[in-house]
C-alpha cells in the first residue's frame, strides 16, 4: 500500500499522539490540508465557480445600491432645490406665509409647475405634451441648471422684442421638429426656444414623467392663459437657510404658525424619497434573485464537496488505518474546504466590487443623481457572509458523511456504501446554519416581510424537491419489470440504492424554479402594459377642461365621429386627518404612503363608476342631500386601518372637508377608465372651483382628427395620449426587466454549473454501471438508450415540478408584493420543460459517453 505524499509525515508527528492534543490536532490538520491542496484544485473548479458567481451578483447589486444611496445623501440639497421645500396645489401661499418663508432664510425662490401642450408653427408639426416649470430670477438656489452649450438661465428667459424665452429638453425639440431659435406656442403665448436642458438639478424622479421639461420665466406664464380656476398646477417654494442652521426646528416653527395651511413641507432627509424607495425595492428584488442564484450554486457546492470527498474515501481510510480519529479527519477537510470557500468568496467579492464601475456608465443617464461608486465595506461584507454561510451549510452534510468512512473501504474498494444518517447533533448543527442564513437574509433586507416569504419559499423548495425525488423513486419501483430490458434498467437506475435521482432533481429543480419565477414575473410586468390593455381603452385623457368648455368640446368631437366621450368634474385634495388623527402623527404603511404624500384627484358622483365594485357599505341614492359622505378605495382603507363609518378629512383648496366613509370599493385600474380613490356624494363639492377630466374613445383616422381638433380649439387643456404614456411605462419596466434578466442569467449559469456538478458527483457510479453492463454483453447503443430514458424522465418530472414551484413563487410576488393582476404564461412552461429535458439529457449523456470510454479491466481489478 502506497501512502499519499500529503500524508507522509515525520515519525515525530504520529497521528494518534498529535490528535490527542487539541491545538496540536488543529495544527496537524492544517498541515495535512495544505499539503493535500498542493496537488491542485482539480474537482474544485465548479465549487469555486458556483460560489464566486452568486457572491459576485449579490456584491455588485448591493454595492450599486449603496452608491446610489450615497449619491442621494450627497446631492440632497440639489435634489430638493434648497434646505426646505414647500408644495401647495392650485393656489399660491398668502403674503403672510410668503413672508414667513423669508424669516431666517438666506434666499427663497418659487415656481409653478403644470402640464400643457406645446405647438410649433412648422407645417405638419404635432402638438406635444410638456411639463411646464415657470421660475423666478432666483432659481435655482442649489446647484446649476446645465444647458447644452452653456448660457445663463435668467438671460435666456428674459423677453426680447416682446417675446419671452424658454429652454427645453432635447426630446421635446425632436418631437416638435424644431431647433434652438425657433418659436413655439404654449396656450396663448409665443415663446422662443433659446436653449436645451442637459440636466435639471432638482428634477428628482421627474425623469419618469410623460412629457419633456419646458422651462419659462414666471412672468411669461400668465400670457399662456393656462392659469384657469381649478386647473391642475402646483406652487413650489424653496428655502435656503444660513450655513449651520438646522432645518428641522425651522420646519417645526413654520408648521406651528400655520397648522391648517394644507401644504406639504419637506426637509433634506426627504430629498429623493421616491427614488430611494424605488431603488430599495429594485435592489431587494434583484438581491433576492442573486441570493436564489447563490442558493442554487450552494447545491453545486454541496455536489462538488460530495464528489471530492467520495474521491478521497481511500485517503480517509488510510488516515484511519494510521490511527487518525474521526475528529482529525473532520478538521482536515473542514479546513481544506474553508480555505477553498474563502478563495471562492474572495473572487466573488472582487468581481462584485468592480461591477458598479462597469455599470456606472450605462446607468448614468437612467438616474437623476450621480451614483458615488466606491468600495463600500458593508455591501461587500454582506455578500461575503452570504457566501460563507451558504458554502458552510451545503458542505456540512457531505463532510459529516465523509467522517464516517470506515477503514475497511481501503480493502473493499466498494463503489456503493450505505449512506449514514445524521445524528441529532449533526441535525441541530445543520438547522442552526439554516436559521443563521435565514436570519441574516431577513435582517439585511429593506422589506423584511418579503424576505420572510423568500426564506419560507426557499426552505419549502429544499424540502419539496427531495420529497418529490423520493416519490419518483417509489413510483419507478412500483412500475414493475417492463419487457424492454432498456426501460427496465432505466427504471432501476432511478430507484436503486445510491441513485442520483435526488441530487439531479434538487440541482436542476432549484435552478429551473428561479428561472421560471423570474421569467413569469417579468412577463407579467410586460403584460400589464401590453396584452392586458383593454380593447376599449380610451385614446386620450383631457385634463383642465373648463366647465364652460364642456358642451363645445363634446360638439366638436362628435363632429369627428369619435366612439364616445366621458367627462367628470375633478378637484384635488390631500388627506390631512384619518379617523380624526393628523396624518403626520400616524404610522402609515410604506405601501400606502403615496396616498398621503401628495394631492390626489377626487370627484363627486351619483352612481358607481365603471370599473368599481362596492365591497362594503352602501352606495348613496342619486338624489342624496345631507352630511358629507365619501366612497373610499378598499385596499387603501385596509392599509389605513379604517372602514365604513369612520371619518376622513381632506384639505381641498385650503378648506378642511370632513366626510364619513359610506362605502368601500374595489377598483380595477386596468380598465383605464375614470376612477378615483376618493369619490364624494353630491352636495359637497359642486360649488368649489373645478375643472373637468374627459376621456375620448377613438381609433384609426378618427383618433388623429380628434387629437387635432382638441389641440387646435382648446389651447388651455392638456391632452395625454394613452399610447404615449404606456410606451414610457413599458420603457421603465423594460429597464427593470433588463436588470432582472442580467441577474437571472447568473441563476441560469449557476444552474448549469450545478447540473454539471451533479453529473460529476455521480460519474464514478455511472462508470461502474457502464462497465458492468458492457461486461454482461450490453452494446454501447443500448447503454446510451438506458441513460437517455433515465435522464429524459428525470428532466421532464423536474421541469414540471419546477414550473409549478416557479409559478407559485411568481404568483405570490405579482399578486401580493406588486399588487398586480396575474396571468399564467403557458409558453414559459413549455420552454422550461423542453429546456430541462435537453439540458439533463445533454449533461447526462456527456457523462455516459465518457463512461463508455473507460476500460473495464482497470475497474474490475479493484473489485
Amino acid at each position: 500500500m502506497t501512502i499519499p505524499p500529503s500524508l507522509a509525515l515525520p515519525r515525530s508527528e504520529a497521528l494518534p499522539a498529535a490528535a490527542a492534543n487539541g491545538s496540536a490536532s488543529w495544527r496537524l490538520a492544517a498541515r495535512i490540508a495544505v499539503r493535500e491542496l498542493r496537488t491542485g484544485l482539480a474537482g474544485f473548479r465548479l465549487f469555486l465557480a458556483c460560489l464566486a458567481l452568486g457572491v459576485a451578483a449579490i456584491a455588485g447589486i448591493l454595492s450599486m445600491s449603496r452608491a446610489v444611496e450615497e449619491g442621494l445623501r450627497a446631492d440632497a440639497r440639489l435634489l430638493l432645490g434648497g434646505d426646505v421645500a414647500i408644495t401647495q396645489s392650485y393656489r399660491p401661499v398668502t403674503a403672510e406665509q410668503r413672508a414667513a418663508f423669508a424669516e431666517g432664510a438666506t434666499q427663497v425662490t418659487d415656481w409653478i409647475e403644470m402640464r400643457g401642450m406645446a405647438r410649433a408653427d412648422t407645417q405638419g408639426a404635432r402638438p406635444t405634451l410638456v411639463q411646464i416649470k415657470a421660475v423666478d430670477t432666483n432659481y435655482p438656489l442649489a446647484g446649476r441648471l446645465e444647458l447644452v452649450g452653456g448660457g445663463e438661465l435668467e438671460a435666456l428667459l428674459k423677453p426680447r422684442d416682446g417675446v419671452f424665452g424658454a429652454v427645453m429638453e432635447e426630446i421635446g425639440l425632436r418631437r416638435l421638429g424644431i431647433a434652438v431659435g425657433d418659436e413655439i406656442r404654449v396656450g396663448d403665448a409665443t415663446l422662443e426656444v433659446r436653449g436645451i436642458i442637459a440636466r435639471e438639478p432638482d428634477r428628482g424622479l421627474g425623469l419618469f414623467g410623460i412629457g419633456p421639461r419646458l422651462m419659462m420665466a414666471r412672468d411669461a406664464l400668465p400670457r399662456t392663459g393656462l392659469l384657469q380656476p381649478g386647473s391642475l398646477m402646483t406652487y413650489e417654494y424653496r428655502v435656503l437657510l444660513p450655513a449651520g442652521t438646522a432645518y428641522r426646528p425651522w420646519i417645526g416653527d413654520l408648521q406651528r404658525r400655520f397648522p391648517e395651511a394644507g401644504w406639504r413641507v419637506r426637509g433634506l432627509n426627504d430629498a429623493g424619497n421616491g427614488l430611494r424607495a424605488w431603488v430599495d425595492r429594485l435592489t431587494q428584488y434583484l438581491a433576492l434573485i442573486g441570493l436564489a442564484a447563490l442558493l442554487v450554486g450552494g447545491v453545486g457546492v454541496g455536489n462538488a464537496v460530495d464528489s471530492f470527498l467520495r474521491a478521497r474515501s481511500r485517503t480517509i481510510a488510510i488516515l484511519k488505518c494510521l490511527g487518525a480519529p474521526t475528529g482529525l479527519v473532520t478538521r482536515i477537510y473542514f479546513l481544506q474546504l474553508a480555505m477553498l470557500a474563502s478563495v471562492g468568496v474572495a473572487i466573488g467579492v472582487v468581481v462584485g466590487a468592480l461591477l458598479p464601475y462597469a455599470a456606472q456608465g450605462a446607468m448614468g443617464d437612467l438616474l437623476p443623481v450621480q451614483a458615488r461608486v466606491a468600495l463600500y465595506a458593508r455591501p461587500l461584507a454582506s455578500a461575503a457572509v452570504f457566501g460563507l454561510l451558504v458554502a458552510t451549510l451545503f458542505a456540512l452534510w457531505p463532510l459529516m458523511r465523509a467522517r464516517h468512512v470506515p477503514a475497511s473501504t481501503l480493502m473493499r474498494g466498494a463503489v456503493a456504501t450505505d449512506e449514514p444518517r445524521p445524528g441529532w447533533r449533526d441535525a441541530l448543527l445543520i438547522l442552526g446554519m439554516v436559521a443563521g442564513l435565514a436570519a441574516f437574509t431577513v435582517m439585511t433586507a429593506p422589506d423584511r416581510r418579503i424576505a420572510i416569504w423568500f426564506v419560507a419559499g426557499a426552505i419549502g423548495a429544499f424540502i419539496a424537491f427531495p420529497l418529490l425525488a423520493r416519490l419518483v423513486m417509489a413510483l419507478a419501483r412500483l412500475a414493475g419489470r417492463p419487457r424492454s430490458a432498456v426501460l427496465r434498467l432505466a427504471l432501476a437506475n432511478i430507484h436503486r440504492p445510491g441513485a442520483p435521482t435526488p441530487t439531479v432533481m434538487l440541482s436542476l429543480g432549484l435552478g429551473l424554479t428561479v428561472l421560471v419565477a423570474t421569467a413569469l414575473i417579468e412577463g407579467n410586468l410586460q403584460n400589464q402594459i401590453g396584452q392586458r390593455l383593454p380593447k376599449d381603452a380610451p385614446a386620450f385623457f383631457v385634463v383642465d377642461l373648463q366647465p364652460d368648455q364642456v358642451e363645445r368640446f363634446r360638439d366638436q368631437l362628435q363632429a369627428q365621429h369619435v366612439q364616445r366621450i366621458e367627462q367628470v368634474p375633478m378637484l384635488r385634495g390631500r388627506i390631512s386627518r384619518i379617523a380624526g388623527k393628523p396624518v403626520r402623527e400616524l404610522a402609515i404603511p410604506q405601501n400606502a404612503r403615496w396616498a398621503v404624500e401628495s394631492d390626489r384627484g377626487l370627484t363627486y358622483a351619483t352612481t358607481v363608476p365603471e370599473g368599481s365594485k362596492v365591497v362594503a357599505g352602501q352606495w348613496w341614492p342619486a338624489d342624496y342631500s345631507g352630511p358629507a359622505l365619501i366612497s373610499f378605495d378598499a385596499e387603501l382603507a385596509r392599509a389605513f386601518g379604517i372602514g365604513v363609518g369612520d371619518n376622513i378629512t381632506i384639505n381641498i383648496l385650503g378648506r378642511e372637508v370632513e366626510a364619513r366613509i359610506a362605502n368601500l370599493r374595489h377598483i380595477d385600474w386596468g380598465t383605464l377608465g375614470m376612477n378615483f380613490t376618493f369619490i364624494f356624494a353630491p352636495g359637497t363639492l359642486e360649488k368649489a372651483p373645478q375643472t373637468f377630466l374627459a376621456t375620448v374613445y377613438a381609433n384609426g383616422s378618427t383618433e388623429e382628427a380628434a387629437y387635432k381638433a382638441i389641440t387646435d380649439s382648446f389651447t388651455n387643456v392638456t391632452v395625454v395620449r394613452v399610447k404615449d404614456a404606456l410606451e414610457i411605462a413599458a420603457q421603465i419596466l423594460g429597464n427593470i426587466g433588463l436588470a432582472a434578466r442580467v441577474v437571472g442569467v447568473v441563476g441560469i449559469v449557476a444552474g448549469l454549473l450545478v447540473l454539471a456538478g451533479a453529473m460529476l458527483a455521480t460519474q464514478r457510479r455511472r462508470v461502474h454501471d457502464t462497465v458492468v453492463m458492457k461486461v454482461l454483453g450490453a452494446t454501447s447503443g443500448r447503454v446510451l438508450r438506458v441513460f437517455t430514458y433515465e435522464f429524459a424522465a428525470l428532466g421532464l418530472v423536474t421541469a414540471l415540478a419546477a414550473t409549478g414551484a416557479g409559478t407559485l413563487a411568481a404568483w405570490l410576488v405579482v399578486r401580493f408584493v406588486m399588487a398586480l393582476d396575474w396571468t399564467f404564461l403557458p409558453e414559459v412552461a413549455v420552454v422550461t420543460a423542453f429546456g430541462a429535458m435537453v439540458l439533463t439529457l445533454a449533461f447526462g449523456l456527456a457523462g455516459a459517453v465518457n463512461a463508455l470510454r473507460q476500460r473495464p479491466l482497470g475497474l474490475l481489478r479493484n473489485e
